[in-house]
C-alpha cells in the first residue's frame, strides 16, 4: 500500500545507499537519534500526520562518493502529498509549491531554461546533487514543527561527511537554517554560496535575495573549473 506520510519511526530501517548506512546506524544508536525516534513514535501514536514517507530518500538516491553539490534547505513541505524526501522536490503530478516555483524562475533567469513539465528533482539527485534539509520530518500544516528534536545532529554529520571526504564540492545554503550549517563545512576547500530561502517570504528580500543569486550558473562554472561535467539543471 502506498503511503504519502511517515508510518514507521525505526530510523535504522529507513533505506539509504549502502555508503550512508554506517552514518544512519550510528545516529539511530546515539542519544539524539533515540530521542528523535521516541518523539516521532509519540507523535505518530498521537495521530499526527508526519511527512515525508521516506525521510532519508536523498541518501538513497545520491551515494556519498557521488556527491558533487549539496543544496541545503530548511524542512520538508508540510502539505499533503508534497514532501518526498528530497529538499524542494515534489513528485510528478503535484503542483510545484511556491519555493520550487521560485527555484524554476531563477533557473529561467540564470540559465534561460524553460519551466519544467513537473516538480521532480530526482534528475538532480541522480547527477550527484544532494538535496538535503536541515530537518527531515515535519507535521501537516506546521512548518519547522520537528526542529530541535534531533535531526540537526544527523544533518550536521551528513554535511561534515561530505566536507571531509572525497573531492571538493559546492554547497548552496538557502535560508537562515541552512546557513547555520556553514560551521560544518571546510570553506577553504569547498565552494560555499549563500542566499535567502526561495520562499516567497524571503526570495526577493535583502541581504541576499534568492531571485538573482545566479547559483546555478556559478556552480556549473565551478564544476567545469574542477574538471567535472556541469549539472544538467
Amino acid at each position: 500500500m502506498f503511503h504519502d506520510r511517515l508510518t514507521d519511526a525505526d530510523l535504522a530501517a529507513w533505506p539509504v545507499h549502502p555508503g550512508w548506512a554506517g552514518l544512519r546506524d550510528a545516529f539511530a544508536a546515539s542519544q539524539p537519534g533515540r530521542a528523535l525516534a521516541g518523539h516521532l513514535r509519540q507523535r505518530l501514536q498521537a495521530g499526527a500526520t508526519v511527512y515525508p514517507p521516506h525521510p532519508l530518500r536523498a541518501l538513497a538516491l545520491t551515494p556519498p562518493d557521488g556527491v558533487r553539490v549539496v543544496i541545503l534547505g530548511q524542512d520538508p513541505y508540510h502539505g499533503a502529498g508534497q514532501a518526498e524526501g528530497l529538499a524542494f522536490s515534489v513528485a510528478p503530478g503535484i503542483k510545484p509549491p511556491p519555493s520550487l516555483r521560485n527555484i524554476f524562475l531563477e533557473l529561467q533567469r540564470d540559465l534561460g531554461l524553460p519551466l519544467p513539465a513537473n516538480g521532480s528533482l530526482v534528475r538532480w539527485a541522480e547527477q550527484g546533487v544532494l538535496l538535503l534539509n536541515t530537518c527531515l520530518t515535519v507535521e501537516d500544516g506546521l512548518p519547522v514543527s520537528h526542529a530541535g528534536q534531533g535531526w540537526e545532529a544527523f544533518t550536521d554529520a551528513v554535511i561534515r561527511h561530505c566536507s571531509q571526504t572525497g573531492p571538493a564540492k559546492a554547497f548552496l545554503l538557502w535560508g537562515a537554517h541552512a546557513q547555520k550549517k556553514r560551521a560544518a563545512i571546510d570553506t577553504r576547500r569547498h565552494a560555499v554560496r549563500e542566499a535567502n530561502h526561495p520562499s516567497p517570504l524571503s526570495a526577493r528580500r535583502p541581504p541576499t535575495p534568492f531571485l538573482g543569486c545566479g547559483h546555478f550558473s556559478e556552480v556549473n562554472r565551478w564544476l567545469v573549473g574542477q574538471g567535472q561535467s556541469p549539472v544538467v539543471w
